[in-house]
């Protein structure tokens, strides 16, 4: 006979009904609810809980609920209180790397924006990356592959595998033209990332740009700010803001935030779906039955084009424009910028929740996909 499970999922996880519908030996009682819906009250008599980044999961969600197991289709677990979930043995799980093919992309994607608008030349710059985990670790690889110079900043690496292949950050900072944050919020203790870029960091970097597409507060917004008010040809790419989704306006309309987009850089629909994947298997294993559930089955068939390897920057770019218009997600929040904060915050959330499908790269282009996996060892000019 069938076991009673009752789950509570948010809205905005895709897919999460089929997922449900595949946990063996379970009777199945599913409730989708928007974020703001998940509170105490709600959750009290539910097993399951599977959420997003708009919902804090910790002691004054789940105090006295019967939730055993929560899980969050993000790669970000900034939102779970993981000390507290494990002293009141509540099982937790992310969908950590679920995320990273569509975050490399969208690096790629702004580099090449870049490129174009003559702000770097990727030929002859450094790209300094910090952080050289799950995204940072392939990038470096990628990047490698297409003939850019990398330098590597990742201490808790390092003090693991030893100094060859890395550089302190100072060096990172003086030595780069361009700098990318690729690490998780660490608050204090020895790996603290919380405000890793600040005005001290900031005037040593002798390098004109900054991306972070990792987390918001790994970046000061009030020294980033003041270093690009600071000089005419510093510029910021940011995915990831302080305080979201109550962002900076200034940082916002600032005319060297040349590439500002909300949140979304693994938003594809195959970084969506991998999510849900992620948590369904995590879910299964708790469970202890059998994951049959395959995000792929559910997927949209998308063209895929067998075509050639790139000659230059500008046919590389030419092709991620058809598959990714990067600059239509910046030009989507890049309006918000004359509104009040409110209703920017609206907006940013907005742009999340209804964003447009974007499919993953190596679903539709063999070149890409060789780029992908770091197997593209031309030097492009």
């Amino acid at each position: 006979m069938a076991k009673p499970l009752k789950i509570i999922a948010d809205e905005h996880i895709w897919g999460v009904q089929e997922a449900c519908e595949h946990l063996s030996g379970y009777d199945v009682d599913l409730r989708i609810l928007p974020p703001k819906e998940m509170t105490s009250q709600a959750v009290k008599d539910i097993d399951i809980l599977l959420t997003r980044t708009g919902t804090k999961v910790g002691a004054e969600l789940l105090t006295g609920s019967s939730v055993c197991f929560a899980g969050t289709a993000t790669i970000g677990d900034d939102h779970y209180d993981k000390t507290w979930l494990d002293a009141h043995g509540i099982t937790w799980a992310t969908a950590a790397g679920s995320s990273t093919g569509s975050v490399l992309e969208y690096m790629l994607a702004a580099l090449l924006e870049l490129q174009d608008q003559k702000k770097i030349d990727l030929s002859s710059m450094t790209l300094g990356i910090i952080g050289a985990g799950r995204i940072g670790g392939r990038l470096v690889d990628i990047c490698k592959a297409l003939g850019i110079k990398v330098l590597v900043n990742d201490p808790p690496r390092q003090r693991l595998e030893g100094d060859e292949g890395f550089v302190s950050l100072d060096e990172l900072l003086r030595q780069s033209d361009v700098i990318t944050l690729h690490t998780p919020l660490i608050s204090e203790g020895k790996n603290k990332t919380y405000h890793l870029l600040d005005g001290k960091c900031l005037n040593v970097f002798q390098g004109k740009v900054v991306m972070n597409a990792a987390r918001g507060t790994c970046i000061d917004s009030v020294a980033l700010l003041a270093w690009m008010n600071s000089k005419e040809n510093a510029y910021a790419v940011l995915d990831c803001w302080e305080h979201e989704p109550n962002i900076s306006r200034e940082l916002l309309g600032h005319k060297q935030c040349v590439l500002a987009t909300p949140h979304i850089a693994g938003h594809s629909l195959d970084g969506k779906a991998a999510n849900t994947q992620y948590i369904y298997e995590a879910l299964c294993d708790y469970l202890k039955i059998e994951a049959v559930w395959n995000m792929h089955d559910d997927l949209p068939d998308v063209s895929y084009v067998n075509d050639e390897a790139f000659e230059s920057w500008a046919a590389l770019h030419h092709k991620v424009k058809s598959v990714y218009p990067m600059k239509q997600d910046h030009e989507s929040l890049a309006a918000c910028a004359t509104l009040d904060e409110d209703e920017i915050a609206k907006r940013f959330v907005y742009l999340r929740r209804h964003y447009p499908v974007r499919r993953a790269w190596d679903k539709q282009s063999w070149a890409l996909s060789q780029i992908l996996k770091a197997t593209y060892s031309r030097k492009l000019g």
